[in-house]
């Protein structure tokens, strides 16, 4: 599920904080902006398939 409250991609760069916003340029500086939610997993995380398989070992 996408997230959508989005990010300036570029407040590092240009602004003192980050800049939340819904639209798809930032309002301050018109530049693109990013999903602001992490995602919730890396497909290719190596240690994966051991972690999960500890998750239903103890349950």
């Amino acid at each position: 599920m996408k997230s959508d409250i989005r990010v300036c991609s570029a407040w590092r760069e240009v602004h003192d904080r980050p800049v939340y916003t819904l639209s798809e340029t930032c309002p301050e500086c018109n530049s693109a902006t990013e999903n602001s939610a992490p995602a919730p997993f890396d497909p290719n995380d190596p240690y994966g398939e051991y972690r999960r398989a500890l998750k239903r070992r103890n349950r």
